[in-house]
């Protein structure tokens, strides 16, 4: 059995003292706050009631896909555990008057608001960025929005799914392997990589807040995110007026650019340098084919014929196995690493190592595993500290910092029961 970590007491990370109210849910702004309250700051996840008749289904909907242990609590579900520690619930109906007094009271004691509601939605409850700069004028704004607000579609929903379908990703597959047919990489790619998006936007503003004093309204859309993520490599030619050539480049959209099969598994590998492909194919008893070549001479005839030349690999690794090409490529420093399935990745000796799958006990899931944060900070770690919150656990205690009283909390824990 792995070994059972304990929660450290208090943040260490470099936004130690950052106060984060948080109003978004499912992966976007989710995984974004987690990154920063793994940095140390402290966030508070605002979190509404179920509607009526939502059979008690409340909160970021995240909290319910996935099969929590028989006995263990519906409302923690493994991407919610995956990607919502170091945070604390606060159950509050903003559509109730007093429950808004309430936010904008805990905003008054906070540093930065961050929100996937839609904007429009946000004004209509009178909780966006006018209303909570008038209770704290020095506050960062953090919207998490579809779409840029000064385009046509604006407002709009979006969800990772139309996000990779309108930023050029879902065209991605096709232009490697031929098929027609589009298709959405089978992770929630958009989600996250706005969330990155989101996570430098906000420690961004809290620099500049650091130097000035000053605060702002930030907002980060998934599409112009995501577009500019595919976009980095692949407007390729099309980056010149007029362009000089294709989309995308051509080595990474090569089909035959995959993890190549050995005798008893797949491999990595990614020779370099002129000197590591010359390495490569020494080890493979075939440098001077590789040498005589003239589509292989240097690194824009290899770019031009890459295609060519992954076939080539495919057809020597397979005379060896994994560890036997590991134990010859690795001391040459030609990159190469075991391909693993999922199934192997807890297994994987440096993941052990380093004890990134950290075994906790949940006081209601019972044993779970957390990613350990992967940003290694010399001076400031980042740390876990919290387990993942059960359905507004915190609202009392968060409520209480920001002032308010036994008999006002009181009054809107009735009033969320009166409304579901």
């Amino acid at each position: 059995m792995s070994k059972k970590n304990e929660l450290e007491k208090e943040a260490t990370g470099p936004l130690k003292g950052v106060r984060i109210v948080d109003l978004t849910s499912v992966v976007f702004g989710a995984y974004a706050t987690q990154i920063l309250a793994d940095m140390g700051a402290e966030v508070m996840k605002v979190e509404a009631p179920s509607a009526t008749g939502g059979g008690g289904m409340g909160g970021d909907i995240m909290r319910w896909p996935g099969h929590p242990p028989e006995g263990a609590p519906a409302d923690l579900g493994p991407i919610f555990m995956t990607i919502n520690r170091n945070k604390r619930s606060v159950l509050l109906n903003l559509g109730d008057e007093n429950a808004r007094e309430a936010f904008l009271k805990l905003v008054a004691t906070a540093d930065v608001v961050v929100s996937n509601i839609r904007y429009e939605g946000m004004k209509r409850l009178g909780i966006a960025y006018e209303d909570v700069k008038a209770v704290k004028p020095d506050i960062i704004f953090a919207h998490a929005a579809g779409y840029g607000s000064n385009g046509p579609y604006a407002g709009l929903p979006a969800y990772d799914d139309l996000i990779q379908a309108g930023s050029g990703m879902a065209d991605l597959l096709p232009r490697m392997d031929g098929n027609e047919a589009p298709r959405y990489m089978p992770t929630i790619i958009g989600d996250k990589v706005s969330g990155l998006f989101l996570v430098s936007a906000i420690t961004s503003a809290l620099f500049h807040k650091e130097r000035t004093g000053e605060g702002q309204f930030v907002e980060v859309p998934m599409l112009e995110s995501v577009t500019s993520f595919v976009l980095a490599e692949h407007f390729y030619d099309h980056v010149y007026d007029p362009p000089t050539g294709e989309w995308t480049y051509g080595r990474i959209t090569n089909p035959d650019r995959r993890p190549y099969k050995t005798k008893d598994g797949y491999i990595g590998l990614l020779p370099y340098s002129d000197k590591q492909w010359e390495n490569f194919f020494e080890l493979a008893g075939r440098k001077d084919e590789y040498l005589s070549d003239p589509r292989f001479k240097d690194y824009k005839a290899r770019t031009k014929h890459i295609r060519e030349l992954y076939a080539m690999i495919e057809e020597t690794t397979q005379l060896k196995t994994t560890e036997e090409w590991l134990n010859v490529l690795q001391p040459l420093s030609i990159p190469a690493v075991k391909m693993n399935k999922l199934d192997d990745l807890q297994d994987d000796p440096h993941f052990k190592e380093v004890d990134f799958f950290a075994r906790y006990e949940h006081p209601d899931a019972g044993g779970y595993f957390a990613l350990r944060p992967p940003v290694r900070f010399g001076q400031t770690p980042s740390n876990i500290r919290r387990h993942p919150p059960r359905l507004g656990e915190q609202t009392e205690e968060v409520l209480k910092e920001a002032g308010l009283s036994d008999e006002e909390i009181a009054a809107l824990r009735a009033g969320r029961k009166a409304a579901e």
